[in-house]
């Protein structure tokens, strides 16, 4: 496995491809649903974000409650295509990095191509595993929508497979 850390910048994509196995250590960012539909509102209205994009990786995750005396509670991926509609704007303002599960869609392969970003697929099922590789957890936007708020997280060798590199290849393609 290969380490990398955040934030992802063009030299550091340019070497991931398609499948390899990482482990990422740094900051990233959970978002889902509600809060990228704020994000693009925010940006449609010229708003300050919560976070800067440039170079930044969001995690679609909406992590359980913390249990006492844990950081952050079980944090698995969601699925990545209800995301699809978002991701294009959100590339293009500078997000180099997106973590999830699942097949994105030809217009966001087709993104992330275009901006040399990479898609990790990051393994389902295991969110109480990967919530012990998160050292920190703070929410930092959008506290009324719960789980979906905004967090920013500090994770130490988060396993990660490229799903998608920045050529547009892709795991689930057809071989």
């Amino acid at each position: 496995m290969r380490r990398i850390s955040t934030p992802l910048t063009k030299e550091i994509i340019k070497t991931l491809r398609c499948g390899q196995e990482i482990l990422l250590s740094g900051t990233i960012y959970t978002a889902r649903d509600q809060a990228h539909k704020r994000l693009r509102e925010a940006i449609k209205k010229h708003k300050k974000l919560p976070f800067g994009l440039n170079n930044q990786i969001i995690y679609y995750c909406g992590p359980t409650n913390t249990p006492r005396g844990k950081i952050i509670g079980s944090c698995g991926p969601t699925t990545s295509s209800r995301m699809d509609s978002f991701t294009p704007l959100l590339l293009k303002k500078g997000l180099k990095g997106i973590v999830g599960k699942g097949e994105r869609s030809r217009e966001v392969v087709g993104a992330i191509k275009k901006s040399k970003a990479v898609y990790f697929l990051a393994p389902a099922g295991c969110g109480a595993l990967l919530a012990k590789k998160v050292k920190s957890s703070k929410i930092i936007a959008y506290k009324d929508l719960g789980p979906e708020a905004i967090r920013k997280l500090e994770v130490k060798d988060f396993p990660l497979i490229v799903g998608i590199d920045s050529q547009g290849r892709s795991v689930y393609a057809a071989q």
